[in-house]
């Protein structure tokens, strides 16, 4: 089991929490929960309720849609971020391709927390915010290749 200071190192190098500091960090190491998960058991299935967003410790897993691999996660990455943000079923499955070791973050626990710390909300934001700009110039770019001669 990971100490809170060793999940605060790892939620360092998580993306969507790039923008938050260390010490908002430790908040929310403090609400997460080490769960273990053993190879080709499923984390959760495509149409269940959103209620967590996960990320691997070590171990990696298959995220389907429809039985199609949509991406394969490793250590470091998160899962079912959106869950955090809407209330929405999920939209893929995910399943344990290895043995698993993650980090689950419930919904409730974090709503809670970003009320009571703004700089938490403003480094997640910040993040998504970042990724839609990426995604917006990439479909710019498909777009205007799509219409040159």
């Amino acid at each position: 089991m990971l100490t809170t200071i060793e999940k605060v190192i790892f939620l360092q190098d998580v993306d969507i929490f790039e923008y938050t500091s260390t010490e908002d960090l430790s908040h929310i190491a403090a609400i997460t929960t080490e769960i273990e998960v053993k190879r080709n058991n499923i984390i959760y299935n495509e149409g269940d309720i959103s209620d967590a967003m996960y990320m691997i410790i070590d171990g990696a897993v298959s995220l389907r849609r429809e039985g199609i691999e949509i991406m394969e996660g490793k250590v470091k990455d998160v899962f079912g971020t959106w869950a955090l943000f809407d209330d929405e079923p999920r939209v893929v499955t995910a399943t344990a391709v290895e043995d698993c070791r993650l980090l689950r973050i419930l919904k409730e626990d974090f709503i809670e927390l970003l009320g009571d710390h703004v700089g938490i909300t403003q480094g997640v934001l910040k993040k998504m915010v970042k990724r839609l700009r990426g995604l917006v110039g990439r479909v710019g770019k498909e777009a205007d290749s799509r219409n040159s001669p």
